[in-house]
């Protein structure tokens, strides 16, 4: 791939590619332990509660076309973990292996120190080797693993943990 990947915030127009992206991982992936396609709407009303949280929803873009999307949101729903969050990230099928991964993941780490957040966590399916590199050569470390906590194509799946401690306000300010 030789086009640029131009990361930027989702807009309406874009949440098509973000519902095709997404049902192509619930259908042929371990990456979203979810069985159920989603709809337009579902989706709308989904980026609807992530702005309203004041959670951002980038994509990255090649030549016009959406090549994948990341957030995060909430890790856990208690006032105590209000400066921690959890990510997603998705690539479009045909566009994986080209580093769109990791450019949008750059970009959530470098807003989710910006909103003030601390700790951004990651759930990977423990088989997902390829997603646990990218999140160890952007500082994440295992946290832990736990086995069989969820299930999809009829096997068990083990959950693994990790986390990045992002740079703090004396941090950003020495770089």
């Amino acid at each position: 791939m030789t086009d640029a990947i131009l990361i930027r915030d989702a807009a309406e127009a874009d949440l098509a590619a973000i519902r095709d992206i997404y049902n192509h991982a619930v259908e042929h992936t371990t990456a979203i332990w979810n069985e159920t396609q989603v709809d337009l709407e579902n989706r709308q009303e989904w980026m609807r509660a992530r702005r309203a949280r004041g959670f951002p929803v980038i994509i990255a873009e090649i030549s016009g076309k959406v090549a994948g999307y990341a957030s995060y949101g909430d890790w856990r729903p208690f006032d105590g973990y209000r400066h921690t969050v959890e990510h997603s990230v998705y690539v479009e099928k045909d566009c994986r292996g080209a580093g769109i991964g990791e450019a949008l993941m750059r970009e959530l780490i470098a807003r989710a120190a910006a909103a003030g957040m601390h700790v951004m966590i990651a759930g990977i399916e423990a088989d997902n080797t390829a997603s646990i590199r990218l999140h160890e050569k952007l500082g994440f470390r295992i946290a832990g693993r736990f086995s069989e906590v969820g299930t999809k194509f009829g096997r068990w799946l083990d959950l693994t943990c990790m986390e990045l401690r992002l740079p703090d306000e004396a941090d950003r300010s020495a770089n």
